[in-house]
C-alpha cells in the first residue's frame, strides 16, 4: 500500500493478492480506507486544545492534585 517493500517482497505479496481472494478482498478493503482517509481534515476542537495548553502551563504539583 505504500510501496515500503524490496522488489522480491512486492512480487510474492502481488502473487498473494492474486491467488488468495481472502487476501485480496482485505486488502482492497485497506485501500479503500486508506484513500477515505486521505480525504479527512481533522484538527482539535478549540476547548480540547486551549485544556491542553492550560493543562501544559500549570506547575508539576497542581497537575498531580488535579490527577487525585
Amino acid at each position: 500500500m505504500y510501496a515500503e517493500t524490496s522488489t522480491e517482497k512486492t512480487a510474492a505479496i502481488t502473487l498473494a493478492l492474486n491467488t488468495d481472494w481472502k487476501l485480496r478482498e482485505a486488502y482492497e478493503v485497506l485501500t479503500s480506507a486508506q484513500k477515505g482517509l486521505e480525504k479527512v481534515s481533522l484538527s482539535p476542537r478549540k476547548k480540547a486544545f486551549d485544556f491542553i495548553i492550560n493543562y501544559a502551563g500549570k506547575p508539576e504539583k497542581e497537575v498531580l492534585d488535579l490527577e487525585s
